[in-house]
């Protein structure tokens, strides 16, 4: 019987969560050709996951104390941040930008937890720190740029405004990552995604059913359910329990290390099954993400520290 090295499997967990994380773009606009909006999306992805949520909160709040009036407060702050107002916002700039885009813009938000650490803790941000924002910015504004000239005979608008959805989502998911690190500690990082993610099942199903009748969930058809599924598990559950395994395995730091490949997945996977133009522009943008993104997690700010230290730390992506 072959046995597989703790570290490889650790390596090999991450990349593949990595990769599931990557796909979330691409079964977005898959499923948007279908005729269906970001409103409809994300409440299918949070409806099909939310027994895995259920299942996650009770797993992890196995002997542990119910929960304050305050610790409920938090959550659903963390809840509407991170995976509410994040995902809507994310899910609706990828009906106007490409899937390769929407992935740039949004791996930028390790320099929105730079920021806003900066300002709490008052400590300005370094030269080096400087530095890799300027270069991870730089590499967003080459695809942007690549990406609206090629718009500009059917007008460039819809790549900005889809642009600036995006951007708030990698806002919105920075904030959840500064409040959840002060919060992790307390309930552990599986009952804290179960918690907080269950918040924005609630919020995005409730949604869906304010703004669209009754009957309309029997009005999806069965490929956009089959992508919903796919989307719920392949893209969302899945990769969530193999990055948290991972960091079990080789350490949160190795973990984020090899998460460096989802951009480059996205771009490959948008170019293979949506046909998505690769472009010089694009490559160089990409590759300068993840060189300014590498470079800040060199010389990071230091966060406030938790109740207590918690031994792994996972999100769901937007």
């Amino acid at each position: 019987m072959l046995v597989v090295p703790r570290v490889w499997k650790g390596y090999s967990l991450a990349l593949a969560g990595a990769v599931g994380f990557s796909g979330k773009a691409i079964v977005a606009k898959l499923l948007y050709r279908h005729g269906i909006d970001a409103t409809a999306a994300v409440a299918l992805r949070m409806l099909l996951a939310w027994p895995f949520f259920i299942a996650m909160t009770w797993w992890g709040g196995r002997g542990k104390p119910a929960l304050t009036r305050a610790e409920h407060g938090r959550i659903l702050v963390l809840g509407f941040s991170g995976y509410y107002l994040a995902s809507v916002l994310d899910f609706s700039g990828l009906q106007y930008i490409s899937a390769s885009l929407e992935r740039l813009i949004l791996y930028v938000y390790p320099t929105v937890v730079l920021v806003i650490v900066s300002l709490r803790s008052r400590r300005p941000v370094s030269r080096p720190q400087a530095l890799a924002l300027a270069v991870s910015y730089a590499g967003v504004l080459f695809a942007f740029g690549d990406e609206a000239a090629a718009s500009v005979q059917r007008g460039a608008g819809h790549i900005v405004w889809g642009s600036m959805l995006v951007l708030c989502s990698a806002i919105s998911y920075g904030i959840y990552l500064v409040l959840s690190a002060e919060t992790v500690g307390r309930f552990g990082s599986v009952r804290l995604t179960g918690l907080a993610s269950g918040v924005a099942c609630v919020l995005c199903v409730g949604q869906f059913c304010l703004l669209r009748p009754w009957h309309a969930w029997a009005e999806f058809s069965p490929a956009v359910w089959e992508l919903s599924i796919i989307n719920a598990t392949v893209c969302t559950v899945l990769p969530m329990w193999m990055v948290m395994r991972a960091m079990e395995l080789i350490g949160a730091s190795h973990s984020a290390q090899v998460s460096m490949i989802g951009p480059l997945a996205t771009v490959l996977l948008a170019v293979w099954l949506l046909q998505e133009p690769l472009t010089g522009p694009l490559l160089i943008g990409t590759v300068l993400v993840l060189l300014g993104i590498g470079m800040l997690s060199r010389h990071k700010v230091p966060a406030p520290a938790p109740e207590a230290p918690p031994k792994t730390k996972a999100a769901l992506q937007p």
